[in-house]
């Protein structure tokens, strides 16, 4: 019996880790990173792999607050304190969520905390674990926007043959039509309606025209994807060459190009892209502008998006509108193409231009009192965010 006892003594002063030895593992896992904080949630500890994940140097981090680590929406929605407050209810807090580095860009991990306690009982700080899923992040986004892509594209095939089958080949029926006429009546037409017949061909083929290369630009969006080249650029010359082309038609009728964007601001997009989304707003907006009237673009930036804004103060649209506006229905696209205000097919182009540029569109609108177009763009070059409905589950067997 004295025998085991000495040798379990023998054992335990040879082999029992030393505060160093812990220092060195936790030193060499270096895909996680873990910090200690104090009571007042102040870092106070920082581990190799944290410095190598968030960039941050010991000598820098140590005595920071730990919500430096936080985005500023998570911040303000106070989810450091959340995180606290959970372990020390039940113990551990955990999350996957994503992270600041500290040259501001952002990594997607996999976090840990627990309340750290002495021998007493008493409440020593709190370790924080995380665990970088960055890589296996946009792997799964990757493949979520694959996925979407695929279906997109499928939907914009079919509404492509709808529109050529409906609002290319019935028009072009009415053309051969009225040439069939005219060629067979021509010496027994007055002049008068010889012209006025050929005026109406003139229109109708240009009209034509101008829907075959809104439909061959809106197909180039999904199926030409080596035309796609986002960089940074600057807004306001592109919101300057919008104006300057369309200048000569808002003056005709008598409307005001006002912009209040400023100087610097700038999105990462394909340029020629953003130049044809503000050219077919401001176009629309100056269509559907009462003479006199004023068009403003505006631009301010949230969170990590540009939100530009082109207002006019024309007729306005219903409601019923505006909820059809941004989808390829036959009846809308025909009409639009009647009154020659060439909205509908144009506001899809849009569509597809901006979520090709990770942005959005939406309308808010009043009949009679006019409308405001909103789009955003990523200010700079976009990591695959997570969509709100989108929940991501803990899982701890990564």
């Amino acid at each position: 019996m004295k025998k085991n006892e000495e040798k379990t003594k023998i054992l335990k002063n040879r082999y029992v880790p030393t505060a160093e030895f812990y220092s060195q593992i936790i030193d060499s896992l270096q895909d996680y990173s873990i910090l200690t904080l104090d009571n007042e949630f102040i870092i106070n500890s920082w581990s190799s792999g944290a410095e190598k994940i968030f960039g941050y140097k010991t000598e820098e981090i140590i005595g920071e607050h730990f919500d430096i680590i936080f985005t500023d929406e998570d911040k303000k929605s106070g989810v450091p304190k959340v995180e606290i407050d959970t372990s020390l209810k039940e113990g551990r807090a955990v999350d996957n969520r994503w992270h600041i580095c500290k040259d501001g860009s952002k990594f997607y991990a996999y976090g840990l905390v627990f309340p750290l306690k002495g021998l007493e009982g008493e409440l020593l700080g709190y370790v924080k674990i995380l665990r970088d899923l960055t890589i296996r992040r946009k792997n799964e986004d990757a493949i979520k926007k694959y996925v979407k892509e695929l279906e997109e594209l499928n939907n914009h095939k079919e509404n492509i043959l709808a529109i050529v089958s409906h609002d290319l080949r019935s028009p072009l029926s009415g053309i051969i039509g009225a040439a069939k006429y005219l060629s067979s009546n021509f010496e027994k037409m007055p002049n008068s309606e010889v012209k006025e017949m050929l005026d109406l061909l003139y229109k109708s083929s240009k009209d034509e025209l101008n829907m075959l290369d809104y439909l061959v630009e809106w197909a180039r969006i999904k199926y030409a994807t080596e035309a796609f080249s986002p960089k940074k650029i600057i807004l306001l010359g592109y919101v300057q060459k919008v104006f300057e082309k369309l200048n000569e038609t808002a003056q005709l009728n008598t409307i005001n190009l006002h912009h209040e964007v400023k100087e610097n601001e700038s999105v990462f997009a394909d340029g020629k892209m953003l130049l044809s989304v503000l050219q077919n707003i401001v176009s629309n907006a100056i269509k559907h502008s009462n003479p006199g009237g004023k068009i403003t673009v505006s631009a301010k930036s949230k969170d990590d998006k540009i939100v530009v804004e082109i207002k006019d103060d024309g007729i306005g649209m219903s409601k019923e509108i505006q909820e059809k506006l941004f989808t390829p229905q036959m009846n809308i696209l025909a009409s639009a193409r009647k009154k020659n205000k060439g909205a509908g097919i144009g506001l899809l182009l849009v569509k597809g231009f901006l979520e090709k540029n990770d942005g959005e569109i939406w309308v808010e609108s009043t009949e009679g009192v006019g409308s405001s177009f909103y789009f955003t763009l990523p200010i700079n070059e976009p990591i695959y965010k997570i969509d709100s409905a989108d929940k991501i589950e803990f899982d701890e067997n990564v």
